[in-house]
């Protein structure tokens, strides 16, 4: 809303001077994205489009829309395009979810995305602002110097004071070495911790790896 507030004149907003640009990394996370913004932002008068391998818009079309949600693959191959300057330039603000997928097999593409989005800004003199988010980054001021964000201003660190409900944390430490054994025993500690909590409160399991 900073941004469209950034287009207000005179009681109306510019719509034909900015464009936002949401990178989310899934496409299922992308049409979610876009139903929660459409309904947001229809009172103002402000279109939400998708934009993804499955989903795809004419130039008339991505001129019409304010706000583009995408996915990093789509965006790297829109941004390459020398024929889509006309509303890449429009950009005003580029938001990156997931933005520690830096260390994923993605990261190059976003690291792309990001250096393109500075060299444009050095050229056109024209400021695009990037903002990065993450609930799992804990090098985040690295992140920001990489984005080139002010580190006093425009880093925002949310510990688990923010939490609506207070989050407990148990480190166990297991010291089997034999691989079958030690997962054998992590899932026994698993099944007692849960058996502990079960039908007392709400639970999810996370485990770092499913072979399937």
């Amino acid at each position: 809303m900073h941004q469209v507030g950034l287009h207000l004149k005179s009681g109306k907003i510019k719509k034909d001077e900015f464009k936002v640009v949401y990178i989310a990394p899934m496409k299922a996370l992308v049409a979610e994205i876009v139903g929660n913004f459409t309904l947001r932002l229809k009172p103002y008068g402000l279109t939400v489009r998708e934009l993804t391998g499955d989903v795809h818009l004419t130039k008339s079309e991505i001129d019409a829309a304010q706000v583009i949600v995408t996915t990093p693959e789509k965006w790297d191959v829109i941004t390459r395009k020398s024929s889509e300057r006309s509303f890449i330039v429009k950009v005003k603000l580029m938001i990156i979810d997931e933005i520690h997928l830096l260390h994923d097999l993605r990261g190059p593409v976003l690291e792309s995305l990001v250096a393109r989005t500075l060299r444009q800004i050095e050229s056109t003199r024209e400021l695009v602002r990037i903002v990065a988010l993450s609930a799992t980054l804990p090098n985040y001021r690295d992140v920001a110097v990489f984005i080139r964000a002010n580190l006093e201003k425009g880093v925002f660190f949310f510990d688990n004071s923010y939490r609506p409900v207070p989050l407990e944390q148990t480190y166990i430490g297991i010291t089997e070495r034999k691989a079958i054994k030690r997962q054998m025993l992590m899932n026994e500690i698993l099944y007692e911790r849960v058996m502990e909590r079960a039908g007392k409160h709400q639970m999810l399991v996370f485990l770092s790896l499913i072979h399937i």
